[in-house]
């Protein structure tokens, strides 16, 4: 598996794949091979083909970092295809499980807005844009960015 992670890793990814997929034919029971595969597939643009084998890989009892990686390339995945309802409730998951994985956010906001859950995702956005923007401008009016979050509707005469 290290040589094909390798191969993925030096953008070799249709080697990776023939590797991992004979890999995962011998060890269907492997969350890491599985989870290999899945990424191998998403780096391809077979997102479809991708799709199970990131389901087996958590399935599995995948954990920590690769846990919250496949959590949020299923998650993407399935936004990809047009599988919003698919994609926000995985990546409302891995959020759950990883509250501090700013990615995991972004791409839960990006499924929300494609649910038509536009005030939600806009929260989640303005929120890290909050917390995490050096520019100087907008920290001057942090405050303000803040306190309208859960008002983006509501006006005031």
């Amino acid at each position: 598996m290290k040589e094909a992670v390798r191969l993925r890793e030096e953008g070799r990814h249709e080697e990776a794949r023939e590797r991992l997929l004979m890999l995962a034919e011998k060890e269907p029971d492997n969350a890491q091979i599985q989870f290999q595969c899945a990424w191998v597939h998403d780096s391809l643009g077979l997102e479809r083909e991708a799709v199970p084998f990131y389901e087996r890989a958590l399935r599995l009892g995948l954990s920590g970092q690769d846990r919250q990686g496949a959590l949020l390339g299923l998650g993407s995945t399935y936004r990809c295809l047009g599988e919003y309802e698919k994609a926000a409730a995985i990546l409302e998951q891995g959020v759950r499980q990883f509250p501090g994985d700013r990615a995991l956010q972004v791409f839960l906001a990006m499924a929300l807005y494609n649910r038509n859950r536009h005030r939600e995702a806009m929260e989640i956005l303005l929120r890290l844009l909050a917390d995490t923007t050096c520019d100087g401008s907008i920290r001057s009016y942090e405050k303000a960015i803040r306190f309208y979050l859960d008002k983006l509707d509501q006006t005031w005469e």
